[in-house]
């Protein structure tokens, strides 16, 4: 079985447990602002959005001006809470370590955010330096768009046709459909919830997990898929 040649991981909900952290700091914000939400319905509704969109979709839905002080406020609480509480998804590192080939990080949080999250996590060497920001690729280029996936492929020479993304979000799936690679959707992060494996799936994962043990197996098992194709 010759494999992907690529996996890449996102890695807010699928590497570390982390939306539900930025939920409840950014839920807190928006409340204070005017417009109140809970922690749940932030997941649900902006997850694997960048701050900076999700403030934008607010403002647009609920015509509730949003200070720009917001997007400091939100970023400097929400590293803090991160630095404290941030730990890896359960068996990730047992999973990556059991699927072949080259892999790396496409996400919508800053580099330094990354890599305070990787450290910690010690999930930063499974990457080595094959960890790439959205926000470095271009303004305007965060998930949904294809662009950081893109990227990621690039570097290693990769057809998109051959990647395979894992991804926790509905915006996150479709900017990896959009980029033309096939998509797990991953459901076991603490900010799930109901309906969120049918949303995955409506947008676009091939198939979805709830457990990191499971996706050594599936990785084995869609490739072999493809090959029969």
């Amino acid at each position: 079985m010759a494999g992907f040649e690529l996996v890449i991981f996102d890695c807010d909900g699928v590497l570390v447990d982390s939306e539900i952290i930025a939920a409840e700091v950014e839920s807190a914000l928006l409340t204070e602002a005017g417009y109140e939400i809970t922690p749940e319905e932030m997941a649900e509704r902006y997850a694997g959005l960048s701050w900076k969109d999700i403030l934008l979709e607010v403002e647009r839905e609920s015509s509730i001006p949003l200070s720009a002080s917001l997007l400091d406020a939100a970023e400097a609480a929400l590293d803090k809470k991160l630095g404290r509480e941030v730990r890896a998804i359960d068996g990730v590192g047992a999973a990556i370590s059991r699927i072949p080939g080259p892999r790396c990080i496409c996400s919508n949080s800053s580099a330094h955010r990354l890599a305070a999250m990787l450290k910690r996590t010690g999930l930063d060497l499974a990457f080595a330096n094959h960890v790439y920001s959205a926000k470095d690729v271009g303004e305007g280029r965060t998930k949904p768009a294809p662009d950081v996936f893109l990227h990621g492929a690039s570097q290693f020479d990769a057809d998109p046709a051959n990647v395979l993304v894992i991804e926790d979000s509905v915006h996150g799936v479709e900017g990896a459909r959009a980029a033309g690679m096939r998509v797990v959707g991953f459901t076991g992060g603490s900010h799930t919830y109901p309906g969120h494996a049918d949303k995955l799936t409506e947008a676009g994962a091939e198939t979805v997990i709830a457990r990191m043990a499971d996706l050594p197996a599936t990785v084995a098992a869609l490739a072999e898929w493809s090959e029969l194709d």
